[in-house]
């Protein structure tokens, strides 16, 4: 199977089984996505909804919480990870934004990783979700499950792996293939103990088909 054939595979199996894939995380405006998509860096979604709502209600808008002290921050978010640098990064990132950019979101990839707290994974996620930019975000999930399906090959980093994604998925689909593949990582293809048994894809898996000569050849 060729990488074209395995990328029109995949898919059209999910824009008919799972047309509609979003992201998890709870958020009403773009400000409460970019705080949502900083706090889960190396943090469950389940986590950060848990946090963000009393965040929400105490720092409504970029306003207040550029006026917000690390303390008050900080005393929100300390059930997630990594809460110090976070703090300091959602205050910056806030400030920022009103200072460089009028309080206004900027919409482009490159504009959006000048705030604090976002790199590129962070900018691709909002670029995507919030403005419907073909970004391909590659968080562990995309970058793991690419790699087993097939999708990606021997890419070093997030950035390899996303050159070689958007190479091949159209523009209009990317902004739905990126959940697509974090979905699929998060519920059926896990780090440790993938549920290749429930996959629904393993015709197409590049690391289900290897195991599985490997058995008949071990029989």
């Amino acid at each position: 199977m060729t990488t074209k054939e395995r990328f029109e595979q995949f898919i059209a199996y999910f824009s008919k089984n799972q047309a509609i894939a979003e992201t998890e995380l709870h958020y009403q405006n773009v400000y409460q996505l970019v705080v949502a998509v900083i706090l889960s860096a190396q943090c469950t979604d389940k986590r950060v909804n848990q946090i963000t709502p009393e965040f929400y209600r105490v720092f409504p808008n970029p306003t207040t919480l550029a006026k917000a002290s690390l303390d008050e921050v900080f005393e929100l978010i300390k059930s997630c990870s990594y809460p110090n640098n976070k703090a300091k990064n959602l205050i910056g990132m806030a400030s920022t934004l009103i200072e460089q950019f009028d309080g206004e979101f900027p919409q482009t990839v490159d504009a959006l990783q000048k705030l604090p707290g976002v790199g590129r994974k962070t900018a691709n996620v909002v670029a995507s979700v919030a403005f419907n930019v073909p970004a391909m975000a590659v968080d562990t999930h995309v970058f793991r499950v690419s790699e087993r399906i097939g999708l990606t090959t021997n890419a070093k980093n997030p950035l390899e792996s996303e050159r070689q994604l958007i190479k091949y998925f159209p523009e209009e689909v990317i902004p739905t293939a990126h959940h697509w593949l974090i979905l699929h990582g998060r519920y059926i293809c896990l780090a440790r103990k993938p549920k290749c048994d429930e996959c629904p894809i393993t015709d197409i898996c590049r690391h289900f088909q290897t195991q599985l000569k490997k058995s008949i050849i071990n029989e």
